[in-house]
């Protein structure tokens, strides 16, 4: 009983249904790694639990971090039970994001030939988008008028404002006027019905990396990436780019410094002037 009430706490507070998903999973495995009780879990259980994850499991700290909050959610807000003092996250590797140059995003354009696969992956680029906010996106929340579009209730329960480049929005217009299924979602799943999936706009970005040869590893993510670094390389303020993306937190967006390489580039090493002396 106690795992229901773990789900209704996270309804009650609007968690998305991938979180709930993802809480109520590692909670599961947890209980039946340790064989006891919600009720009788002590703190050793979590700590044997989060060794025996990294340890023996290999997983990643990324992973190993979505498990201890969704425990830590459950035993310390649902059960009031104080069994987390002392007990850190494993610190998260200091990956840097996947970028792509602006001729491999055009090569998977191109490449591209189903009209809707190609406009999921120009929108990625060209506004910045998350994947889920891509899938989730109304025709209602465009003013293509404007230049403009409108996330609703992105990631952190927030709405936030996205450009639309003007070539975008031409194609935008087509793909409308053209399109085989009506729906009130821009980009529809099989049938018009509901929204295409997560799984699928990833599946299509993959796929038109693979076709236009691009050996990184390529996900939605990095066209958001990509689109951040850009705009930094053509002297946007980190500060606008931070609304476009709706990271609560500069610091998140600085993440994108760090793979500037254009700006890295303009560097000349103190080595070249070794010569000179």
């Amino acid at each position: 009983m106690e795992l229901q009430d773990l789900e209704t706490e996270l309804k009650l507070r609007g968690y998305t249904a991938a979180t709930l998903r993802a809480y109520r999973v590692h909670n599961r495995r947890f209980l039946a790694f340790i064989q006891k009780t919600p009720n009788e879990i002590e703190r050793e259980d979590v700590r044997t639990y989060l060794a025996y994850l990294l340890a023996d499991k290999k997983q990643k700290p990324a992973s190993v971090h979505l498990a201890l909050s969704s425990l830590k959610f459950f035993y310390e807000t649902v059960l009031k039970k104080k069994i987390f003092e002392d007990i850190k996250s494993p610190k998260k590797e200091n990956k840097l994001p996947t970028v792509l140059t602006k001729s491999e995003i055009k090569k998977m354009i191109d490449i591209t030939k189903n009209q809707k696969h190609k406009l999921l992956i120009s929108f990625l680029y060209s506004s910045g988008l998350r994947v889920s906010e891509a899938v989730h996106l109304k025709v209602d929340d465009l003013d293509l008028d404007e230049k403009m579009g409108r996330v609703i209730a992105g990631k952190g329960k927030k709405d936030r404002n996205i450009i639309l480049s003007k070539q975008l929005i031409e194609q935008l217009q087509l793909y409308l006027q053209e399109r085989k299924y009506k729906s009130s979602y821009v980009f529809p799943g099989e049938g018009g019905k509901e929204h295409l999936s997560i799984r699928m706009a990833q599946r299509i970005v993959q796929n038109a990396a693979t076709k236009a040869g691009i050996r990184k590893r390529v996900f939605c993510h990095a066209l958001r990436s990509s689109f951040a670094t850009h705009l930094l390389e053509d002297g946007v303020n980190i500060r606008y780019i931070q609304v476009l993306l709706g990271h609560s937190s500069i610091s998140v967006t600085e993440r994108y410094l760090q793979v500037s390489t254009d700006q890295l580039k303009k560097i000349k090493s103190p080595f070249d002037d070794m010569e000179d002396k």
